[in-house]
């Protein structure tokens, strides 16, 4: 997103923040009416258009969702369903990709607001390495002639009582409602909004063997001094890389591994 769009986004997530410091908000209560809202307006199209006319005041979208949607969903939610048509939006799918992140965002305050939502981080990231390495899985569980349900089901038995109950409807609310993402960048992306709540950056770190605690956390605040904030670690062990660290955050890639010298010096042997 940019300009109007990102500010009215800023200022979205501003608004869901104080709902989360009252103890009485149900954050998962909250995530389900956003997405639900997300569902409609993903197939209708002049819906999003009407909800982001700037020839309309923003008062007069707002009745006009707050009417559409009476009785449907939490007061909660309404109101901060009602901001947002109020906002300016640079396109109409930007409102939409902004409810469907901040329904996101609900979830994973409820991990927080449980201590578990390290544990979410981890299991988002663990559940994707688990899909790039089993192609069938992978095949079923993007295969868009495969029902819903049956998607469900399947996440459900692969995850019950291994995960948390916000990974367990994050990751099924994936593989039903993809939106135009790959499997891999869903995942990456709720992982991103993990991270951002605890205002860390995420670095994808391969590896041929797997890291001490101590190499961890030596990697950690070097990459911390380095980016100037916190830094969290997705640790992937790849024996191919032979030796050393490759590190992906964000578009940066620092490449140290073995298998990179070796195919540089084979370049450099050729010339």
């Amino acid at each position: 997103m940019q300009g109007a769009s990102r500010q009215s986004l800023t200022e979205a997530r501003e608004r869901l923040d104080g709902l989360a410091q009252s103890t009485g908000s149900s954050m998962v209560a909250l995530a389900e009416d956003l997405n639900s809202v997300v569902l409609l307006l993903d197939r209708t199209p002049v819906l999003r258009r009407v909800l982001t006319d700037p020839a309309r005041s923003g008062e007069s979208r707002a009745a006009f969702l707050a009417q559409l949607l009476d009785g449907q969903i939490g007061g909660e939610s309404a109101d901060l369903l009602g901001g947002l048509v109020r906002a300016r939006w640079s396109q109409p799918r930007d409102l939409v990709d902004a409810i469907d992140e901040l329904s996101v965002d609900a979830e994973l305050i409820s991990a927080e607001r449980d201590g578990d939502l390290d544990d979410v981080e981890d299991e988002l990231f663990r559940f994707g390495r688990i899909v790039a390495g089993q192609r069938e899985l992978r095949s079923t569980l993007t295969n868009p002639s495969i029902a819903d349900s049956r998607k469900a089901e399947l996440v459900s038995g692969l995850l019950e009582g291994r995960a948390h109950a916000s990974t367990r409807r994050l990751i099924t609310r994936l593989v039903a409602q993809p939106r135009g993402r790959s499997l891999e960048a869903g995942l990456e992306g709720y992982a991103r909004l993990a991270a951002e709540r605890r205002r860390r950056m995420v670095a994808l770190v391969t590896v041929a063997l797997p890291l001490t605690q101590e190499q961890n956390t030596r990697l950690a605040a070097a990459l911390g001094r380095l980016y100037g904030r916190p830094v969290h670690l997705n640790v992937e062990v790849d024996p191919e890389v032979l030796g050393g660290v490759r590190v992906r955050i964000g578009d940066d890639v620092i490449d140290g591994t073995v298998a990179t010298r070796l195919e540089e010096a084979g370049r450099t042997l050729v010339r």
